[in-house]
Parts: structure tokens; C-alpha cells; sequence
């Protein structure tokens, strides 16, 4: 599949929620792994999509027509 490496993550969350995510992590600690991959998937994809839509376009799309 992937190759793939634990890491750290500290985040700061309003308290109702980071009690949500240890009971979460307690319960079911791959949902919450999934749940991080698919917001960090989501984010790269985005960012991914809004640098070639800023890339400047080919030149002979610019020229102009006759």
C-alpha cells in the first residue's frame, strides 16, 4: 500500500470536541487515523487544484484570434 511513518500531532480544540476526540481515540483510535487522512488528502488535493488554476496558461491560448 503506502509506505508510512507514526507521528506526533498536538492540536488545540474547544473542550466539547477534544473530549469527542479521546473518546473517539479510546474507542476507535483507526477512525480518528482515517478522519485526519481524509481531512489531510482533502487539503492537499485543494491546494493541489488552486496552484494550477493560478499557473499562467499556455501561450498560444493567449495569442489572439484572426
Amino acid at each position: 500500500m503506502w509506505d508510512t511513518c507514526s507521528v506526533q500531532l498536538n492540536v488545540r480544540l474547544p473542550k466539547d470536541i477534544a473530549r469527542q476526540a479521546e473518546e473517539v481515540q479510546k474507542s476507535d483510535p483507526e477512525f480518528l487515523s482515517r478522519v485526519v487522512l481524509y481531512g489531510l488528502t482533502r487539503r492537499s488535493i485543494y491546494r493541489h487544484l488552486r496552484d494550477q488554476s493560478a499557473a499562467p496558461s499556455a501561450p498560444e491560448a493567449d495569442a489572439p484570434r484572426m
